[in-house]
């Protein structure tokens, strides 16, 4: 995948997707006006991808407890140069959990955006203020693999329940990926393929 194939994926999306088209429209102006949208010193902003990890024989979701910012959060970060959005998230995920073997969701539809997110990063050392421009994808990965924490990026990493999963935390962006990979799922057989 390069830019042209992340655009490809931004329209799918916005046609699934049209109240989101603020944020796709952003992103997609990123991507054409900066050729190196998927460095992490793009300022003012960049390419991120993260993941929405399912577990295969439950459905039981993966969150990490994010060190630096001191919530759950989806699995996932920086692309550092990768343009193919989907390897990044799926490097993410592996490097974050010591995972392996996931599946990108919907398996019929091949690689799919399950949501989009623009958030502030605040200014720290040597680095301004500025927007991660966030690529989420839907994986699956059976649960009876052993977790192996990052520990310099988590605190803890751990399987919620997925049934009532947007509930548990007051943050819309968790909620939103909640809601629309439980309609995904529904839709997508449990279990081993």
């Amino acid at each position: 995948m390069d830019r042209a194939g992340l655009l490809a994926l931004l329209d799918r999306y916005q046609l699934r997707s049209p109240q989101e088209n603020g944020n796709v429209d952003r992103i997609r102006s990123l991507v054409l006006e900066h050729a190196r949208c998927f460095d992490r010193d793009c300022y003012p902003g960049h390419i991120t991808a993260s993941a929405w990890i399912v577990s295969r024989e439950s459905h039981a979701v993966l969150l990490t407890h994010h060190r630096k910012l001191g919530r759950w959060l989806q699995l996932g970060g920086h692309t550092d140069g990768q343009a193919d959005v989907l390897g990044a998230a799926l490097r993410e995920a592996e490097e974050e959990s010591g995972l392996a073997d996931f599946e990108s969701m919907p398996l019929a539809a091949g690689p799919e955006i399950l949501d989009v997110d623009i958030h502030l990063i605040p200014a720290r050392a040597g680095e301004p203020a500025h927007e991660h421009h966030d690529i989420r994808f839907l994986l699956r990965v059976s649960e009876a693999q052993t977790i192996h924490r990052q520990k310099s990026e988590s605190k803890a990493i751990r399987w919620f329940p997925g049934e009532g999963i947007e509930a548990l935390f007051e943050e819309e962006s968790l909620a939103r990926m909640a809601r629309k990979a439980a309609s995904w799922l529904a839709r997508e057989p449990v279990g081993p393929v």
